[in-house]
C-alpha cells in the first residue's frame, strides 16, 4: 500500500537511510486505514500516477502469488497447485527478472530450468548447480520460500545454494 500511494515512503523499503519515515507513514496506514479500504486498494492496484502503475501487470501479480503460497505452505499437508495457463505465463515472465536480482550474489553458477528442460536463466558465480521446477516453484525458491524443486550439482555446491540468502 505504501509503495504504491505513498511515493515519498517507497526508498524506505529497500534504502536503510529513509526505513524511518517509510515505517511512520507504514504505521499510520495501518492505524487510520479500515481493513476492507485496504483490501479494496490493493484489489485496484497501484493508482495512475504510481510508477508502479507500468509493472502492475506483472510485478504484483508475482508478489501476490508468493504471499498467498506463504500462507498456503504454513498449512499441514499443503501441496502446490496446478496454475491456470494465464498465470503461470505471468509467473514465467517476471521469474527471470527477478531470479537475477535475488541470485546474483549465489555461492554457484545456479541455471533454473523447467521439468521440460528450458533454461529461465543462469545467474551467479562459480560451480554449476542446476535447480528443476515448475516456473511458479523456481519463482518461490528464487525469494527463498519452500519450493518443490530438485537440485543437481555437487552436494557442497548444492547445499550452498540451499542456504544462500535469497530475496531482495
Amino acid at each position: 500500500m505504501v509503495r504504491e500511494y505513498r511515493v515519498d515512503a517507497a526508498p524506505g523499503i529497500l534504502i536503510p537511510l529513509f526505513a524511518g519515515h517509510t515505517a511512520k507513514v507504514q504505521d499510520a496506514v495501518a492505524t487510520q486505514t479500515q481493513w476492507d479500504d485496504l483490501v479494496d486498494k490493493v484489489a485496484a492496484g497501484p493508482p495512475l500516477y504510481s510508477p508502479l502503475k507500468l509493472v502492475d501487470s506483472v510485478a504484483n501479480v508475482a508478489e501476490m502469488f508468493i504471499h498467498h503460497e506463504d500462507i498456503r505452505r504454513a498449512q499441514p499437508d499443503w501441496q502446490p497447485r496446478v496454475l491456470d495457463a494465464e498465470l503461470s505465463a505471468k509467473l514465467r515472465r517476471t521469474l527471470g527478472m527477478m531470479a537475477r536480482l535475488t541470485l546474483a550474489k549465489m555461492p554457484a553458477r545456479v541455471q533454473l530450468r523447467t521439468p521440460d528442460g528450458k533454461t529461465v536463466l543462469t545467474a551467479g558465480h562459480g560451480p554449476a548447480v542446476t535447480v528443476t521446477g515448475a516456473a511458479e516453484e523456481l519463482l518461490l525458491f528464487a525469494t527463498g520460500r519452500p519450493a518443490h524443486v530438485d537440485f543437481d550439482g555437487d552436494p557442497s555446491d548444492v547445499q550452498a545454494v540451499k542456504a544462500a540468502p535469497k530475496g531482495l
